[in-house]
């Protein structure tokens, strides 16, 4: 059936469900989505189930619009004269996508009304759907930027989503059936995640990402299944650390023209990520691999799923995300392929135990027959202390430290551990655990933790309450302080005892190496691992014990400053939590394949969870292909 001959059809089922008196003027495909088209979005807004009984009958995801919506710059006005004063509107942001108005205020109730009456009200006026949150408590330039640049591209993303659509829904030509996987990255391996999910129908790549400490780190994308690039339907992108993200805009580079799925704070992280890559390749001299134009057309061609939002991604495979603990917005990605012929999850990198930040990742899924779960920690030996434990072990060392006059140096991924870290610390100096000293944050540590305030329906209930229902914010406190000069960088080195958190979190690049080259020779001084170190990189190099590190030409540092590793505030799994968590998955999958993991960690892990769970289990090579079906 052709594109509009289906439209045709999708608008007279649309009729025969809305009530008489609602005209549906018109109906079209953008991108994963369904758009309503209305004279009547008054009415629509008077029926507040209609929606959820179309997406369910008609199993897409409906978006209304009306015919005419006001300018966003007298629907601003309009919302202005509704909305009291006293609800303290920060910012009106219009998407285009949703055909929503996202309104930030201080105080989001007073922008709802009683029983949601000043949203009806606003609805009405303005015909855009209102969509209310809290004003982040420190403001992300990220963000920011991404809504202007989103804004000002809005004509083109129109075109790219109406053109995504149509091949979205195309008709379903092959009368095989069959799922393959092919190993492009990550495998028996730390990084370069990518996978390509192949049917008769549709080709999706799952991450694309760098491998650490390495100078030939990219994924095997020359390779016949992966070539030309413009075959490729969609990335999926489970989260933003650069081992999964950071060749996303390479592909733009290369011919690829389709949408990248990830959830809406993995899309602002990434970029945020990705430019500072940029940054950090050029002041090492290092071949930069695509422009800042390239990681525009990322979040040009990104469209953002929230946890357990089913959409179609293709016409067999329907996506949906759900929580995987790692970081903000990390996302178990599920596929469900042809008309439940069969369904395969990619973990990403994830945490099956509650930490400061996140809840644990997601176990219940519809359906699953194969899982691809990582492995970083898959050895048997890989047990780590409990965050408790890991958390005394830091107040410990930072206490010791401190005490004969030396200097704190904490290396840590911008996103995630940082967040843990800062987190510990804060409590640690609040109910004094160790001095009331300064914490310096170094590189995009202070960006990232504004992301992680824009999105806090991503945050654990516990953090969530602490900061909303019980007004303290640790996010914000006194010990704190951004590091955003040369000279502050410096005064810091000169000044006296403290601790530093710095990026990167590997020492791979970044300001971390401006602190070490200063404070690496003084034993009196600490660096502190927190996070995993994968081999080849320099933390790597310090953490096996070397004492003379090269920072590349013929540069090297001196190590004389006390080495300390503390386990448990990673963000992946141990050893015990893996084998729990296929534990406790529902349905257990038939087969298992475990990837992002040493070569003996991968193999270790799959041979146990054979043994214990009699499930068939893989450590798959790079460039293998599976066939699930």
């Amino acid at each position: 059936m052709l594109i509009d001959e289906r439209l045709k059809e999708l608008k007279n089922k649309v009729n025969s469900i809305v009530p008489r008196g609602i005209t549906v003027s018109d109906v079209e495909f953008e991108g994963p989505e369904l758009v309503i088209y209305t004279d009547d979005p008054k009415k629509f807004a008077d029926e507040p189930d209609l929606i959820k009984t179309l997406a369910r009958d008609l199993r897409k995801r409906i978006v209304v619009r009306p015919n005419v919506q006001e300018l966003p710059e007298r629907a601003s006005e309009e919302i202005k004269s509704i909305v009291p004063e006293s609800a303290g509107i920060t910012d009106i942001f219009f998407d285009d996508d949703t055909g929503e108005v996202l309104i930030e205020a201080q105080k989001p109730g007073v922008v709802i009304g009683k029983n949601g009456t000043t949203l009806r009200e606003i609805s009405k006026h303005i015909g855009w759907t209102p969509k209310v949150v809290r004003t982040p408590p420190i403001e992300s330039s990220t963000v920011k930027q991404i809504r202007q640049y989103l804004r000002a591209v809005k004509d083109e993303r129109k075109e790219f989503l109406r053109a995504m659509g149509k091949r979205i829904h195309r008709d379903v030509t092959s009368k095989d059936q069959w799922a393959r996987v092919t190993m492009l990255g990550c495998c028996r391996e730390v990084g370069r995640a990518a996978f390509l999910l192949s049917t008769p129908e549709s080709r999706i790549l799952i991450d694309c990402g760098e491998k650490p400490g390495s100078s030939n780190g990219t994924p095997y994308l020359y390779i016949p299944e992966v070539s030309p690039l413009s075959s490729v339907d969609a990335v999926v992108l489970t989260h933003a650390h650069l081992d999964h993200c950071a060749f996303i805009p390479l592909l733009f580079k290369y011919g690829f023209e389709g949408p990248v799925y990830c959830t809406p704070p993995t899309r602002d992280l990434a970029a945020m990520l990705q430019l500072d890559y940029l940054d950090v390749m050029s002041k090492e001299e290092n071949r930069v691999p695509y422009s800042s134009n390239e990681v525009k057309n990322f979040v040009k061609h990104s469209i953002v799923l929230n946890y357990g939002c089913v959409t179609d991604i293709a016409p067999d495979v329907k996506l949906t995300f759900h929580n995987a603990g790692h970081i903000l917005g990390s996302a178990i990605a599920h596929f469900h392929i042809g008309d439940g012929m069969y369904n395969v999850a990619f973990t990403g990198d994830f945490n099956y135990s509650k930490s400061r930040l996140f809840s644990p990742a997601t176990v219940n899924f519809p359906r699953l027959e194969a899982l691809f779960m990582e492995s970083t920690y898959g050895s048997s030996q890989d047990i780590q202390p409990s965050r408790r434990e890991a958390e005394e072990r830091l107040y410990q060392v930072v206490n010791a430290v401190l005490a004969r006059g030396g200097k704190v140096l904490i290396p840590a991924f911008a996103v995630g551990r940082s967040q843990e870290v800062m987190l510990a610390l804060e409590e640690g100096i609040r109910m004094a655990k160790i001095p009331s000293a300064t914490v310096y944050l170094d590189g995009m540590i202070r960006e990232a933790t504004a992301i992680h305030t824009t999105y806090p329906e991503y945050l654990n209930a516990d953090l969530r309450n602490q900061i909303f229902r019980d007004g303290f914010n640790p996010f914000l406190a006194e010990c704190f302080r951004a590091v955003d000069s040369t000279e502050l960088r410096e005064a810091v080195i000169r000044g006296g005892p403290c601790v530093i958190i710095t990026t990167s979190g590997m020492l791979n690049g970044g300001p971390v190496f401006e602190y070490l080259k200063a404070l690496a020779s003084e034993k009196n001084n600490a660096l502190i691992f927190v996070g995993y170190q994968a081999e080849g990189t320099i933390g790597r190099r310090i953490q096996k014990g070397w004492r003379e590190v090269p920072l590349g030409g013929r540069e090297t540092i001196e190590i004389n400053m006390e080495i300390v590793t503390i386990d448990g505030f990673s963000g992946h799994s141990d050893r015990r939590e893996l084998m729990n968590y296929v534990t406790h998955i529902q349905p257990r999958p038939e087969k298992i394949f475990t990837i992002h993991g040493e070569e003996s960690k991968t193999i270790d892990l799959a041979s146990s969870l054979y043994k214990k769970f009699h499930i068939v289990t893989h450590s798959p090579m790079n460039l293998e292909t599976y066939r699930l079906i």
